[in-house]
């Protein structure tokens, strides 16, 4: 097992937010749309460009649907809707209530 893959939701979230997706995957563009209309800082993982973090991703999530979004609070979603997102970070703070 390389690295990459032996990465958890834990040290992933220690990075702040994450999110795992690609550019044909039309969820993955509205939820990396929302995130930068918030102006929230997340790190994009690229799985087309980074394909070893495929499997970090399906670690992380048990599923192999993207996005994967991971939280600080090393909590996810897999597709999630624009409410999942907006709720989640506003229950961690990140944006005004």
């Amino acid at each position: 097992m390389s690295d990459a893959t032996s990465t958890t939701a834990a040290e992933t979230a220690a990075q702040g937010i994450t999110m795992f997706g690609a550019e044909w995957c039309r969820d993955c563009r509205r939820t990396k749309a929302q995130l930068d209309g918030l102006g929230v800082p997340y790190r994009y993982v690229d799985l087309e460009a980074e394909p070893d973090a495929v499997e970090v991703a399906r670690e992380i999530s048990g599923r192999t649907q993207i996005p994967v979004v991971v939280y600080p609070d090393a909590t996810h979603h897999v597709e999630p809707s624009n409410a999942d997102v907006d709720a989640k970070l506003r229950e961690l703070g990140i944006v005004a209530a």
